[in-house]
């Protein structure tokens, strides 16, 4: 026992006090008195110095019990202090039996834990002197002799960590942890009841005394401590494992971790011996107790001293890391949700967390999946910059595209969240922000075109985090809040920056820019008002119908269809007024962005606040309903960013809102008048021209009238730069005194038309194509030397291959690089296209039209040339071919010219299989808006079905892409009409298509394209319909020949097996159809007679081996899904160079051998993403405008037309390419490819 000593006199000191404080009849003011005297006189004396004899009187009397139990707190605190200090001389004796010691400690810490208190209680400084003597002199430590001492040691311990919760100053807490100290640090066994109380302060808060307390004598007492804890932990695992299904039991196991997990933070010197039985815990067969070991280690691991325990417990590190293999996916999600910490705090082990991250992102549970995802998103920007890969962040991108919507949900929102808080860097031009994170929107735009699923959840994070609402909040609660809107616009183009085309794409559908006006949302909104919340005054049952239609069209658009179609019905039953007047801010293309904030929040805390239950539905509906991304308040900032160098991006967003959204250009016309006036800009120019000439054709009220500004617009109209000179001449149309200014300007281009130099021809040639569409009048002035001159002398002459060029065998040339003459021979097509357009209501309208339309046939009958031997450039020739093709196809919008040019719907048709790739890819793509809006007689339809044996995976894919949306989005009235009548169509055109022949081989091929068809089209409902079209086929004849009529009865024989198979293969019932069609007269005709009838019924056409096959075929048909299920996505671009290019020659098989092809605009966009053009306008800048990326080509050799069949076919069918094309053109193919394989090793 430490000794108390002072300096001083070395004579023994003998106790002055000789006073009775125990006899009857002594008053507790006298008592108390001399105990206060005495109290006084001991503590003065040194351990040293005194004469314990002279003790001998007062020692005895203190422990009389008439002082221990003393009624009055005073004595009794006296009498404490008296006997602290008595244990202070004696020492390190004490003067008592172990029975009055027993008495003697009971009675101290009794008075502690009644009387101690704040400092203001009474009796506080004899306390504390007390606490202060049990502490430094270690008295305390005698109670561990004495007999039944575990009972005192558990009764000081429970005292004192009662007491120290009464907030007492720091140094009694000090004393109190020397006490306890000393009291396990002398005990011989420490009692169970001690350490569970001391373990019990840790499941506290960690900022209470007692929690402090226990953690002080855990640090002192550790080596002591370790084996009583790890055998603590081992008693309750035991005690509680026999009943493993009682879910108590593994509750008690649980807390017992999270005790650990305290210790582990505060006193990890304690678990020396647990950390080892925790990794045993890890591999025990009961999924419970592995769980809660994984998820305790996992939380101890990812602590800021986590790296120290790995460090310490290699061993345990590494099992607990092969949890990630563990059967049990709640085991493996409990180690993921352990990352973050990891992530964060075990820098040195980044290797080993990356590689467990990157393997759970493939784990085959989706919680587990979704959890790691989840875990990335809730690191901030220095962590995942540092310690993050871009690979790793990558593969969490990959997972947006997960077939679980959780996944999905997680892995773009964690993409989103990253990207929101980097952008502020990436703005900064951070190069290592840059690199790490400006990628994340194009990965997220990409998966937004992907699939239905995957778009709704890239939506709300493109919303949310890519390109958000500025000032949402503040916005919401003031009238007066300033948004930033060259901010929000700047953010937009920075990222842009770092898209693709194919994101670009994505973000301009996004925008909700393009579509027709007055949008579906629109026409909702109307709807809901005239529904009045089903209070209708008249046409009840139109209103509803309308109301129904319209639901039912937006609602496919959402994940669930059904229950958005419900939440619209709701919202429009309860014909809120002023949600219909902010939806209608919301909707307004003239609202601009402060306005849009404020409404919108708005609306969906009103929605909030009435009908929560369809709030989810109706923030997509907004969503996709406004202009969130781009709308009149960008115009200025855009405007002014397209005068700088690397202005692309602006210069995209505002031709798009030309294109297609020019109102957004009302509040700012006279910026764009201002922007033609910069002559110095050229950009800037053809930018401000365009806005100009949409604005002016959108809208009367501002076309350009300005005697000034039309001046300049007519330099413009009669300058050298075509895009600008088109555009003026749009503006000049529109403007009031457009009769005299577009004469003028015709007058002076028919003087200057046969001398201007190439561009000069180039930009005229295109302002006569606007003025031909646009102000026939005025054209018509002189639309005999135009068309003399553009037919005859541009159209007509001869374009030979330059023999000074390096690769002649090309058959395509890039935009950039078309020449002056043949985009001027292009436009010039568009001309007479124009001029035709131009009189379609008038009764000249076919004889105008007439030689315009043979012209056009006859270059697709000779490949892009007017005769069959003309030896023109094949560059030349693909692009006069594609531009004919697409001039049918807009004349074929008339009646009266579709019907002329049927007689050529063959020769248009199979364009879709020409031998240049970009030739079939432009012609889909323009022909896809055409049938959308529905433009087209219903047999265009047939075309997107002929691509089945394209060589290239993206043509067939977009035709499949037009085909499911076309037919899922319409009604099952205009399916029957769209796709299902014209099957007997399809199967005429393959009966006169080139490829056709009666032999085995040449029919196989044939049955791709209906099994195509039904692929797309046929279903248990259709199928009756299908059949009875094929059978019908062999009751009539075909309106050219003979021979196209047994080709036809071939085909209506092949049909009907294929169906039938089909039918049997999925169980469909195959039932005569009931009701009657109508066959198409302009191709078919009646037999002549009964008996003829019967005959050709009674013939088999197809070939005996072909039936054979046929027979063979349905026996070995399994079921299987269609192939809209099984198709491929279109292949994202290539940016590499193009590869040698290879002959092509005009045959219309598909036999085309597959080539590399390099990007285009819009090669990536699905086709839910067509929409029809709203103008004739937009199509001709789509066709002019050559600023396309390039293409690689592919080629054909040309077959040569057997005698044996140019003697049986007549007329036209001799212009076309022999059944035997294709084979012969692959032999050819083959050969010339491996020619230029070896001439490319050689040099």
């Amino acid at each position: 026992m430490v000794a108390q000593t002072r300096a001083g006199n070395s004579a023994p000191k003998r106790l002055a006090f000789n006073e009775k404080i125990v006899g009857k009849g002594l008053a507790t003011d006298a008592l108390l008195k001399k105990l206060k005297a005495l109290h006084t006189e001991l503590a003065e004396l040194d351990q040293e110095l005194v004469e314990v004899n002279s003790l001998s009187a007062v020692r005895t009397q203190l422990v009389n019990t008439s002082i221990l139990l003393h009624k009055d707190r005073g004595v009794k605190a006296y009498a404490a202090c008296c006997l602290a200090d008595i244990l202070r001389l004696y020492a390190p004796d004490a003067p008592y039996t172990h029975t009055e010691l027993r008495d003697i400690f009971q009675f101290f810490f009794r008075q502690l834990s009644t009387g101690l208190r704040g400092a203001e209680a009474s009796y506080y400084n004899e306390y504390f002197h007390l606490l202060e003597s049990l502490s430094t002199v270690k008295s305390v430590v005698l109670v561990c002799d004495l007999p039944h001492a575990e009972e005192l040691m558990v009764d000081i311990f429970r005292d004192f960590f009662g007491l120290v919760r009464r907030d007492l100053a720091k140094k009694i807490e000090i004393f109190i942890a020397d006490i306890l100290v000393a009291l396990i640090d002398e005990c011989q066994a420490l009692p169970s009841e001690v350490l569970e109380t001391i373990m019990a302060q840790f499941m506290a808060n960690d900022t209470q005394p007692a929690y402090r307390l226990a953690v002080q004598v855990c640090n002192a007492t550790a080596d002591k401590l370790q084996r009583h804890v790890c055998q603590y932990f081992t008693d309750i695992i035991v005690a509680h494992s026999h009943e493993s299904d009682s879910e108590s039991n593994f509750e008690e196991i649980r807390k017992a971790h999270e005790l650990v997990k305290q210790l582990s933070r505060s006193c990890p010197s304690l678990l020396h011996s647990v950390i080892p039985q925790l990794e045993e815990e890890l591999r025990v067969e009961e999924v419970q107790v592995r769980l809660i070991a994984t998820q305790a280690l996992g939380e101890m691991f990812s602590e800021k001293g986590g790296a120290e325990l790995v460090k310490k417990y290699p061993t345990t590190w590494n099992v607990w890391l092969m949890r990630k293999n563990d059967k049990t996916a709640s085991v493996r999600l409990k180690l993921v949700e352990s990352a973050k910490g990891l992530l964060v705090n075990l820098h040195d082990h980044r290797e080993a967390v990356d590689e467990l991250m990157r393997l759970k992102l493939l784990d085959p549970d989706e919680k587990v999946r979704a959890a790691v995802c989840k875990v990335y998103s809730q690191l901030d920007y220095e962590t995942v910059l540092h310690y993050v890969s871009e690979d790793q962040l990558r593969s969490i991108a990959g997972r947006g595209m997960d077939k679980k919507n959780s996944v999905r949900v997680e892995a773009l929102n964690s993409l989103g969240k990253l990207y929101s808080t980097a952008y502020p860097e990436i703005e900064n031009n951070d190069p290592a922000a840059i690199r790490h994170f400006s990628w994340i929107p194009n990965e997220i735009l990409h998966i937004s075109n992907s699939t239905q699923e995957a778009r709704l959840a890239a939506e709300q994070v493109i919303a949310d985090f890519v390109f958000p609402l500025p000032s949402g909040s503040s916005a919401s609660t003031s009238k007066n809040v300033d948004v930033n809107e060259v901010a929000w616009t700047d953010r937009l183009l920075n990222t842009m920056s770092y898209l693709d085309d194919r994101a670009v794409n994505a973000v301009l559908l996004l925008s909700g820019i393009k579509g027709s006006r007055p949008s579906p949302y629109e026409l909702y909104l109307q709807s809901c008002v005239q529904h009045n919340g089903g209070v209708i005054d008249e046409d009840e049952d139109v209103v509803k119908q309308r109301l129904n239609n319209v639901i039912r069209h937006i609602s496919r658009q959402f994940g669930d269809p059904q229950k958005a179609a419900e939440d619209l019905h709701a919202f429009a039953r309860a014909n809120e007024n002023r949600s219909y007047k902010l939806l209608k801010t919301c909707l307004d293309t003239q609202t601009d962005l402060k306005g849009l904030v404020k409404a919108s929040n708005d609306f969906l805390r009103r929605i909030e606040s009435s009908s929560e239950s369809i709030l989810g539905t109706m923030t997509v509906f907004l969503r996709r309903a406004t202009l969130r991304i781009v709308n009149q308040s960008s115009i200025p900032t855009l405007i002014k960013r397209v005068q700088r160098a690397d202005s692309k991006h602006a210069q995209t967003l505002l031709t798009y809102i030309s294109k297609h959204c020019p109102a957004l250009y009302k509040p700012h016309t006279s910026e764009l008048t201002k922007a033609i006036a910069d002559e110095k800009n050229a950009r800037l120019v053809e930018v401000g021209m365009q806005a100009l000439a949409a604005v002016s054709q959108s809208d009367e009220a501002l076309a350009v009238n300005d005697k000034r500004t039309l001046e300049r617009v007519m330099r413009y109209v009669l300058g050298s730069n075509a895009r600008v000179a088109k555009f003026a001449a749009r503006i000049l149309v529109a403007s009031k005194e457009h009769d005299d200014l577009c004469a003028e300007a015709v007058e002076s281009i028919a003087r200057k038309l046969s001398t201007a130099e190439p561009n000069l021809l180039v930009a005229h040639t295109a302002v006569l194509a606007q003025f031909a569409r646009l102000a026939p009048d005025a054209f018509e002035r002189k639309s005999d030397v135009l068309m003399a001159f553009l037919v005859k002398k541009l159209l007509m002459v001869p374009s030979p291959a330059d023999p000074d060029e390096i690769d002649s065998d090309a058959d395509w040339v890039e935009d950039d690089d078309v020449q002056p003459r043949l985009r001027a021979r292009i436009l010039a097509l568009k001309v007479c296209r124009n001029r035709c357009l131009a009189h379609a209501s008038t009764d000249t309208a076919l004889e105008v039209a007439t030689p315009v339309l043979k012209m056009l046939s006859t270059l697709l009958d000779h490949a892009g040339s007017y005769s069959a031997d003309a030896t023109d450039d094949p560059k030349v020739k693909s692009r006069m071919r594609l531009q004919a093709a697409i001039s049918l196809l807009h004349l074929s919008v008339v009646d009266k010219f579709a019907t002329a040019i049927n007689t050529n719907f063959i020769s248009l048709a199979i364009t879709v299989q020409d031998p240049c790739y970009n030739v079939r890819m432009e012609f889909l793509m323009k022909l896809f808006p055409l049938l959308t809006a529905r433009k087209l007689p219903p047999r265009y339809n047939l075309i997107p079905f002929l691509t089945v044996h394209d060589p290239e995976a993206d043509v067939k894919s977009r035709a499949i892409s037009y085909v499911t949306h076309a037919s899922r989005n319409i009604s099952a009235t205009a399916k029957v009409d769209l796709f299902e009548i014209i099957f007997i169509r399809l199967l005429h055109l393959l009966a006169h298509h080139p490829d056709f022949s009666n032999a085995h081989e040449n029919l196989q091929e044939m049955a791709k394209y209906i099994d195509f068809y039904l692929d797309l089209i046929a279903s248990s409902d259709n199928v009756s319909l299908l059949y009875h079209l094929a059978m019908k086929a062999k009751t009539v004849r075909d309106g050219q020949s003979h021979t196209y009529s047994e080709n036809l009865y071939a085909m209506s024989e092949l049909t009907q097996e294929l169906i039938k198979a089909r039918a049997q293969a999925r169980s469909w019932s195959l039932q005569s159809y009931p009701g009657k069609v109508k066959l198409p007269s302009d191709i078919l005709r009646a037999l002549p007679n009964p008996e003829a009838a019967t005959k050709i019924l009674k013939t088999v056409y197809l070939p005996e081996e072909t039936s054979a096959w046929l027979l063979e075929s349905s026996k070995t048909q399994k079921p299987a899904g269609t192939s809209k299920e099984k198709r491929r996505e279109p292949r994202e671009p290539k940016d590499s160079k193009s590869p040698p290019k290879r002959k092509a020659s005009r045959h219309r098989t598909n036999g085309t051998t597959k080539r590399a092809k390099t990007a285009r605009w819009n090669s990536d966009q699905s086709e839910s993403e067509e929409e029809p053009s709203s103008d004739d306008s937009e199509q001709d800048d789509r066709e002019d405008t050559l600023t396309k990326p390039s293409s690689e080509r592919e080629d054909r050799s040309s077959g040569q037309e057997s005698d044996k069949e140019a003697n049986e076919k007549k007329g036209e069918q001799n212009r076309k390419p022999s059944r035997q094309a294709g084979t012969r053109a692959k032999r050819k193919i083959s050969k010339q490819v491996k020619k230029k394989g070896n001439h490319a090793r050689k040099s």
